[in-house]
């Protein structure tokens, strides 16, 4: 029993932080972007690029294998291709983009629409009878959506037109990210994977990486960019993905609502973004999506930054 709750501790501990240092890496990409004037681009491709290649060391020396074992496989490489280019770039890139046009807490919110519209793909896919709860997923992710971006007044919008299709992409890229990996996680160790999706997702923007000269920051704006990249990115999955060994998928699921959480703290209290409880309330309902999702019977539903 003390070791069941020492693991399911541990579990907690892991998802957890790994949640504050997902939305904590969110509200530094927001004082990147809106203060000192960096590119999306550059700063989506050194997050993929360093990212990718910290996992796939870390991949190496947690399983003492070839990371390239992938590659001898056409069919796997392939997918993996796919996986690279249409989930995990595009996934990235929206949610900065979603934050430059908005702010940290509202793409971070939206990017958890993903969850419906894993659902949405899986009732058409399969032809399921949608369940109760399910059209009330459905329902409240509109409304949240509809109080989040217009704080309840149908003749003006909170956010701007950009900030809410990034932000909508972004959610729709989750989606995404999270079906096309299937095959691949059941033959690979998911450091492997998204090591590797990570480190070919930078390559459209490897020429604006080595063609520009390195941007000229303050030390604090590199401590940022590390912080994404290192513990935003690289120790945050990583944590995720140990919590997964002492914790149901559902559980973390839902605990993966402290990325929204700690999002809007930091952006609220330390930089001052405007947060109506309108827009709370409808965030709220986005989130609690997810929540609905991994307590009902159906298959859970996981999410990751």
């Amino acid at each position: 029993m003390i070791g069941a709750d020492y693991g399911k501790n541990k579990g907690l501990f892991f998802i957890i932080v790994g949640g504050i240092l997902w939305g904590a890496s969110g509200t530094c990409a927001q004082i990147l972007l809106h203060d000192t004037g960096l590119s999306t681009y550059w700063l989506t491709g050194m997050r993929l690029l360093c990212a990718g290649i910290l996992l796939l060391i870390y991949s190496y020396l947690h399983t003492h294998q070839s990371i390239f074992t992938i590659w001898r496989s056409p069919k796997m490489a392939s997918q993996l291709l796919i996986f690279s280019f249409i989930g995990m770039l595009p996934s990235q890139l929206a949610y900065f983009m979603a934050i430059k046009y908005g702010n940290a807490t509202t793409g971070t919110i939206l990017q958890f629409l993903g969850p419906i519209f894993i659902l949405l793909f899986l009732i058409i896919r399969w032809r399921l009878k949608p369940s109760r709860t399910d059209i009330l997923s459905v329902l409240l992710a509109f409304l949240g959506t509809f109080l989040l971006v217009t704080q309840g007044n149908i003749t003006q919008l909170a956010l701007s037109i950009s900030a809410i299709v990034w932000g909508i992409l972004s959610g729709l890229s989750q989606a995404f990210y999270t079906l096309l990996p299937g095959k691949l996680l059941k033959s690979y160790a998911t450091e492997l994977i998204t090591g590797w999706a990570m480190l070919l997702g930078s390559i459209p923007f490897l020429p604006l990486l080595t063609s520009h000269a390195m941007p000229t920051f303050s030390l604090n704006s590199w401590l940022e960019i590390i912080f994404i990249i290192v513990f935003g990115t690289a120790i945050a999955y990583l944590f995720y993905l140990s919590s997964l060994n002492y914790l149901k998928p559902t559980t973390s699921s839902m605990l993966s609502a402290f990325e929204p959480l700690t999002a809007t703290f930091l952006a609220v209290v330390f930089l001052g973004t405007p947060f109506s409880l309108v827009q709370i309330l409808g965030g709220v309902l986005i989130i609690g999506v997810t929540f609905l999702q991994a307590l009902s019977a159906r298959k859970p539903i996981n999410d990751h930054s």
